[in-house]
């Protein structure tokens, strides 16, 4: 293989090559950290490299499974691992070792991954940008460095979109896998609620709405990760409905005549970008063509009641991690040691009483059985990701001083993110897909949301988009 080839694979098309001989997992990495040595200077988008780790991984014989040889990184945040320090985005928190392994990350070295290092991350991984101190400068877009690449998985979709890794892992508790994915024209699934491990060292994310994903660009990447990584851990608080048979499987037979909802507004009925709105249409009418019912309906719900809740839960569980580094510490923070919407968050969320936070839950659950009365009618809602194009680089920089201003104010991020959080906030399955791209070459991401516990459809859906609009080989001008 020559390195020009390392990007004409996806992750489960370098195992086979692996198993076939054809390359050894020591050429992959080496194409690897070549392509990030290339790229990398101008994304922003790696740290914490351990290549070394790495090579003795691969010299001690990797595990037989779906992804055997193929290089891979972590996002730096979550996904404990030892030997593979993190910032989790953030100066305070910077170069963590950890005392064990997550079981999300054994899960994935199970798969046969070899990982080498971590992806950057907004300070705690607040945000839809990724622009954390920590790094030294934010994390651009491969396809236009003037944009972001989104957040929080920022530097895992910089990453695989500029062809440094096919796969890399992200989480996402407010949209921070989709969002990535759409500013990077990848694909970005955030699973059912509980469909993945938490163990051990806690048992949910932000009161349940937060959960790992990988970002890919093939749907058979992200179905067989699904596969590998899907399941309770010991002594998981819940878990999502089990699955029968294999979503690698279930991805090569078509959906189901499907009803698709399909929204071309917010969710209050105002107006988005263009460019999202026919990105909508367009796909709807790719849907209709393969023979699908195409409906105009959005739920009906209170969103900013549920958007305030969800940035309630957001700010304790900020606090929750700021106050245990200031009593390990001794002392608080100091302002510049985190970033003015983390302060901001610390503070607010120590101020949140415990009523008023168990309130919180209550309406993110009420709001969770109102928009599953709307599925009861409809199989999948179909909306872009975000109402616009990427967002360039500095227009939601963690500077805001007002944490709640910031995502809820007149020019706040639920003008620019109201879809994604939603489903974080319900714990239905929702997937981002590449399959519109601006006038001047921005990707923007189609979201697919669908019934709790079934992202079998989803899947099979996505892949038939897939092989009737294939999106492989259109590869940014920075990869």
């Amino acid at each position: 293989m020559t390195f020009s080839e390392y990007g004409n694979y996806d992750a489960y098309g370098l195992a086979a090559l692996v198993r076939q001989k054809a390359i050894s997992p020591i050429e992959l990495l080496d194409a690897a950290l070549a392509q990030g040595e290339k790229v990398n200077p101008q994304l922003n988008a790696l740290c914490h490299l351990v290549p070394d780790r790495a090579r003795a991984a691969i010299a001690a014989g990797l595990p037989d499974g779906a992804f055997t040889g193929v290089p891979f990184l972590l996002k730096d945040l979550g996904a404990e691992a030892v030997g593979f320090p993190t910032n989790s985005g953030s100066r305070l928190f910077a170069n963590y070792d950890w005392t064990y392994d997550s079981e999300i990350f054994i899960r994935l070295r199970a798969t046969g991954l070899v990982t080498f290092g971590r992806t950057t991350s907004p300070e705690l991984g607040v945000g839809p940008v990724t622009e954390a101190a920590v790094y030294g400068g934010p994390t651009r877009n491969p396809w236009n460095p003037a944009h972001t690449s989104g957040g929080s998985s920022g530097g895992a979709a910089a990453a695989v979109a500029a062809g440094i890794v096919p796969i890399a892992h992200g989480s996402d508790g407010g949209g921070s896998v989709r969002i990535p994915a759409a500013c990077c024209g990848l694909v970005g699934l955030k699973p059912t609620r509980a469909r993945l491990p938490d163990g051990p060292a806690s048992g949910e994310g932000w009161g349940g709405m937060s959960i790992d994903g990988v970002l890919t660009r093939s749907v058979r990447d992200t179905a067989a990760a699904l596969d590998a990584t899907q399941g309770p851990d010991l002594g998981a608080p819940y878990w999502a409905p089990p699955i029968a048979g294999k979503y690698l499987d279930a991805i090569g037979t078509p959906p189901k005549r499907l009803v698709i909802a399909i929204c071309t507004t917010n969710f209050e009925g105002r107006p988005i970008h263009a460019e999202c709105r026919q990105a909508v249409e367009n796909t709807a009418k790719l849907c209709a063509d393969l023979g699908h019912d195409i409906v105009e309906a959005r739920p009906d719900f209170d969103f900013l009641a549920a958007m305030r809740a969800w940035s309630n839960v957001v700010a304790v569980g900020t606090a929750l991690s700021v106050q245990a580094k200031a009593d390990a510490m001794g002392r608080p923070p100091r302002r510049d040691e985190i970033e003015p919407i983390i302060y901001s968050a610390w503070e607010h969320g120590l101020r949140i009483t415990g009523p008023t936070y168990l309130q919180g839950i209550n309406t993110v659950h009420a709001t969770g059985r109102r928009i599953a009365a709307f599925f009861e009618e409809h199989d999948m809602l179909l909306t872009p990701v975000l109402t616009e194009p990427p967002a360039a680089v500095g227009r939601f920089a963690p500077t805001n001083p007002d944490f709640f201003e910031h995502r809820l104010g007149r020019d706040g991020l639920i003008h620019y993110s109201p879809f994604a959080p939603i489903f974080n906030i319900t714990g239905q399955p929702a997937i981002s897909l590449p399959l519109h791209w601006t006038a001047d070459g921005l990707p923007v991401g189609l979201h697919f949301a669908g019934r709790f516990g079934d992202e079998k459809s989803l899947l099979q859906l996505a892949a038939q988009l897939e092989k009737a609009r294939p999106w492989f080989d259109r590869r940014p001008p920075i990869s």
